[in-house]
C-alpha cells in the first residue's frame, strides 16, 4: 500500500487527530495529557472516564471508536511529513518525555524494520491460493510503547496482519493462539514466556524481535540453544524505534551485539564513545505544551548511551552515560558488572548501583535474581576471573520485586535499589 493507506491504517486505530491522543498507563495519564493539552484521552480505567473542566475527554477503547466516528469511509489522507504522535519515553533518568513524530519517521522506521525482517503480505497470490499463510505480527507491546505502535505501521506497509492479543490470557498463550509469525518482546516477556514455553516456538513464528533495554546473557543462551528467531536491536524512542537489529539466522555471538544499522538510519560513535544517531526516523523533537525542542546537536541525536561498533559494522552498547560514576579515580560502568553477573550459571538478572563511600567516593552494590532464589555463595570468586577488583561489587544482594518493572517500558527502579544498598 501507499503512505496514504498507511497514514489511513494506523489513523483508524488512533483516531483522526493521532496527534492528540496519549497513551500512558495509571491515572498519570489525565495529568500527562493536561500537561500536553490533548483533547482525548484512551484508557481502560473506568475511573478517569468523562469529561473534565479542562475539556479533556476520556473514552474507553471501544467507545471511542463510536464517538470518534471510526466508521467513515475515507478518513482523508495527510502529508506524512505532518505530525502525528506524540508517545512517553520511560523516563530512564527522570520524568517521562513526550517526543513527536511525523509519520514520515514511522514510515521510513518500518521500511527498514521490514528490509531486514521481511514480512508476507495477507492478500499476496500465495497467500489468497491458500499456499501458505501470512505474516501476522502479535501485538505484544503497548500503544503508548513506540515498539508497540511500530508493529502497527510495519504491518501496514507490509500488507500483514495484526494480532491483537486478549489481554487476559498470557502471552504463550496467545501466541499459540493468534497463528502470529513474528512477536516482539522486552526481557521480561522473553524471561516468561521461556518458562512457559519448554521447547522450540511453533514453526510458524519466524522471527522474535528483541528490544527495549539490556538483555541478560543467560535468556539469550536459552533461547538460541532452543532454535528460536532471535533478533537484537537497539532503539529508542525518538528514533521511532529500532535503530540497529540483528539479521535472521545469527549466531549466538552476533546476539550478543545490537546489530547493524538499518537502512533509512545513520549512527556514529563520537570521541566521548556516545552514540549518535540521525536520519528520517529521528523524531521533530520534545514536545512540552506548545513548544518543541530540537533534539538534533550538530544534525545528530546523542542518546546518552555509550557503545562502539565492530569490525562488522555491528553496534555494541554498553551502558548510559549517566549511569558511570567514578570510584577511586576509576571509571566504572555498572552495565558491564551487569553483564558479567548475568553470565554466571543461574542469575537471570542483575542491577549495580552506586553508593557513598568514604575512601574511595562511590563503590558498586549488585542486586541479583537467580534461578534458586537469593544470591550464589561463590559469586565473588566468579567474578575475579572476568573483572578487575576495583569494579567487583562491595556487595550482592537479592533483587526485590519492588525495583522490577510491572508494566512494559518501564524501567528498574534504580532509585530504590540506591536507598536499600545504603541502607
Amino acid at each position: 500500500p501507499g503512505s496514504g493507506a498507511i497514514i489511513n491504517a494506523v489513523g483508524g486505530v488512533l483516531g483522526r487527530e493521532p496527534e492528540r491522543l496519549l497513551g500512558k498507563p495509571s491515572a498519570e495519564a489525565r495529568r500527562a495529557a493536561q500537561r500536553m493539552e490533548a483533547q482525548v484521552l484512551i484508557t481502560r480505567d473506568s475511573t478517569l472516564l468523562g469529561e473534565d473542566e479542562s475539556g479533556l475527554a476520556t473514552r474507553a477503547p471501544g467507545r471511542f471508536v463510536e464517538w470518534e466516528g471510526g466508521g467513515a469511509p475515507n478518513p482523508g489522507v495527510q502529508p506524512i511529513h505532518r505530525r502525528a504522535t506524540l508517545v512517553f519515553t520511560s523516563g530512564t533518568t527522570g520524568p517521562p518525555t513526550a517526543i513527536l513524530h511525523s509519520w514520515a519517521n514511522h514510515l521510513y522506521s518500518a521500511k527498514g524494520s521490514n528490509a531486514n525482517l521481511p514480512l508476507r503480505p495477507e492478500r499476496s497470490e500465495e497467500v489468497v491460493s491458500g499456499l501458505r499463510p501470512g505474516d501476522r505480527w502479535l501485538l505484544s507491546l503497548p500503544l503508548y510503547h513506540v515498539g508497540g505502535l511500530a508493529i502497527l505501521v510495519r504491518c501496514a506497509l507490509a500488507g500483514a496482519a495484526v494480532a491483537v492479543p486478549d489481554p487476559d490470557a498470557s502471552l504463550s498463550a496467545m501466541l499459540d493462539a493468534s497463528g502470529a509469525t513474528h512477536v516482539s518482546l522486552v526481557a521480561t516477556q522473553l524471561r516468561r514466556l521461556l518458562v512457559a514455553q519448554d521447547g522450540p516456538l511453533p514453526r510458524r513464528v519466524r522471527g522474535v524481535l528483541l528490544g527495549g533495554g539490556p538483555l541478560p546473557e543467560g535468556l539469550l543462551r536459552r533461547g538460541h540453544a532452543r532454535g528460536w528467531p532471535l533478533h537484537t536491536s537497539y532503539g529508542s524512542t525518538e528514533m521511532a524505534s529500532q535503530v540497529t537489529t540483528t539479521p535472521p539466522g545469527a549466531p549466538l555471538a552476533a546476539l550478543r551485539t545490537a546489530g547493524r544499522c538499518l537502512p533509512h538510519r545513520r549512527l556514529r560513535i563520537d570521541d566521548d564513545g556516545q552514540i549518535l544517531v540521525a536520519g528520517p526516523t529521528l523524531c521533530l523533537g520534545r514536545a512540552d505544551g506548545d513548544q518543541i525542542q530540537n533534539p538534533r546537536v550538530d544534525g545528530w541525536f546523542p542518546t546518552g548511551d555509550l557503545g562502539h561498533i565492530d569490525a562488522q559494522g555491528r553496534l555494541h552498547v554498553r551502558g548510559r552515560t549517566d549511569r558511570q560514576f567514578v570510584s577511586g579515580g576509576e571509571n566504572i560502568q555498572p552495565e558491564e558488572i551487569e553483564a558479567a553477573l548475568e553470565r554466571l550459571d543461574g542469575i537471570g538478572r542483575a542491577v549495580v548501583v552506586p553508593v557513598p563511600d568514604e575512601e574511595y567516593g562511590r563503590r558498586p552494590v549488585a542486586f541479583v535474581r537467580s534461578d534458586e532464589g537469593g544470591v550464589p555463595d561463590d559469586w565473588r570468586d566468579a567474578l575475579a576471573a572476568a573483572l578487575p577488583s576495583f569494579k567487583i561489587p562491595d556487595a550482592v544482594h537479592e533483587l526485590p520485586d519492588a525495583a522490577i518493572p510491572t508494566a512494559v517500558g518501564m524501567k528498574v527502579d534504580r532509585a530504590l535499589l540506591r536507598r536499600r544498598a545504603r541502607a
